[in-house]
């Protein structure tokens, strides 16, 4: 879609009741704002469309999240905002309430799991934790891994938040939490329990409370084998756009189980006519 955005949602967007957007490399990348991005979302969001925002990232928490795209002039409420990190409290309530845990993390993660009333552990080593916890770490050091290594080994639950190997940043990709994962499951020989997309567990509270409808819901994201998937594990549509990590040549060799319904240069094609010239496949 060129030029400006319609006043009217229209086109797309105009067969759905609810929308959920991913928000690195669909929203923003970095601290930018992709392009028609916020003038689409906020014209869905006064015209009563109900939308929320599910990320895989960690690194923040719900109430921060909503501060940062309130300052890109998005008016999102924290409850409108799922994390990998939010999923993750809410499964530790459900299976681990008294859980002590060790984190491999940034502080967002952290706080939502102290708000939680979850006991954090500093040492292993010290105090063997029920849990390691893994999120995106941009301090990870080689003393992290072995000391979750040796927690694992010694019994310790294996959960990550995400396995999300890169995350697009303003001009280039950057290693994601995925990355972290796999070396501590390389030192251990145990797999994760992986909370976030493409896990359906992350959109829960939102089904479990009726706020969504699967059949007039669009999973609107960049990647493939998260935001797709999950919508696919749900029978949801779905549209991926090329403003993040997937580009058009990744479409062509993926197998047909992760292709979405629509493909939009940005978020703007969401209003844009004509809407079969995006259909890239049919049920």
């Amino acid at each position: 879609m060129q030029g400006r955005v319609p006043n009217q949602v229209a086109g797309l967007a105009k067969r759905f009741q609810a929308f959920i957007f991913d928000l690195d490399g669909v929203v923003y990348r970095g601290s930018q704002p992709l392009p028609h991005a916020i003038e689409t979302i906020n014209l869905l969001m006064t015209s009563g469309r109900e939308v929320f925002f599910v990320t895989n990232n960690s690194g923040a928490t719900r109430e921060q999240y909503a501060e940062r795209l309130q300052q890109m002039g998005l008016p999102v409420a924290p409850e409108r905002i799922l994390t990998s990190a939010w999923a993750t409290v809410h499964y530790l309530r459900q299976q681990m309430p008294r859980a002590r845990l060790f984190v491999v993390g940034e502080p967002g993660l952290k706080q939502e799991l102290c708000a939680a009333g979850f006991h954090l552990i500093d040492d292993p080593e010290a105090q063997l934790p029920d849990a390691v916890v893994v999120g995106i770490d941009r301090e990870f050091t080689y003393q992290r891994l072995a000391q979750a290594q040796w927690a694992i080994l010694h019994g310790a639950h294996f959960i990550a938040t995400n396995a999300d190997p890169t995350y697009p940043a303003e001009d280039r990709l950057l290693p994601g939490a995925g990355c972290l994962v796999a070396a501590i499951r390389t030192a251990t020989g145990k797999l994760p329990l992986v909370i976030g997309k493409p896990n359906p567990r992350i959109l829960l509270p939102l089904l479990d409370e009726h706020r969504i409808s699967l059949d007039t819901t669009l999973i609107v994201g960049d990647r493939l084998e998260t935001d797709i998937a999950l919508a696919h594990a749900l029978h949801m549509p779905s549209a991926l756009v090329l403003t993040g990590v997937t580009t058009r040549a990744d479409l062509e060799n993926a197998p047909l189980d992760l292709l979405p319904h629509w493909v939009l240069e940005n978020l703007g094609d969401l209003l844009g006519d004509p809407v079969e010239l995006l259909l890239i496949r049919t049920e």
